[in-house]
């Protein structure tokens, strides 16, 4: 299985993630062999993968599209997914219990849709997509003063320093 360039995010964020460019290219981690198993497993998500992989894919590009270009039809696919399912809430032995009820093969996508409305409730501001311009990364900054810009210094952002300091130091020809 491929690596892939960014994990540990969110769901909803890791669920888009799933996509990215690598010299070029687009690469999805669910077109690899057993990529889609591993993903569900990573997250603790069930579920036959031939079920939830059309239902993963849908929401991944409505997130992606609400991410990218938030209007109301990117929130209309949101919504749609999230017609999916709902949550009940009971009270059992003074300890709140919630349930969920989600039609079959629909529950991780619902899962990642209802995380990505935690991230809105939270910091909807905190909620970015990678500055580099040819990275289709996004990341929820967790930084101490809100200013990431990059999905990794490592990658992204070593690039972008690099280029920087190449503009800075090339000699320009005088007239």
């Amino acid at each position: 299985m491929t690596p892939r360039p960014l994990v540990g995010e969110p769901l909803a964020l890791d669920l888009v993630n799933t996509q990215w460019v690598e010299r070029g290219r687009m690469v999805d981690l669910f077109d690899e062999p057993d990529g889609l198993r591993g993903w569900l497993a990573e997250h603790h998500l069930e579920g036959d993968p031939a079920a939830v992989e059309p239902p993963l894919r849908e929401a991944r590009s409505a997130l992606r599209r609400v991410l990218e270009r938030p209007d109301e039809d990117a929130e209309r696919g949101i919504n749609a997914i999230l017609a999916r399912g709902a949550s009940r809430y009971t009270l059992r032995d003074a300890a709140v219990q919630e349930q969920h009820e989600v039609d079959a093969g629909w529950l991780p996508s619902w899962r990642a849709t209802v995380n990505y409305l935690d991230l809105l409730r939270q910091q909807p501001n905190r909620i970015r997509r990678c500055g580099n311009p040819a990275c289709v990364l996004h990341f929820y900054d967790t930084s101490r003063n809100g200013t990431r810009r990059w999905c990794s210094m490592d990658g992204c952002g070593a690039r972008a320093k690099a280029a920087r300091h190449y503009r800075r130091q090339r000699v320009t020809p005088t007239a």
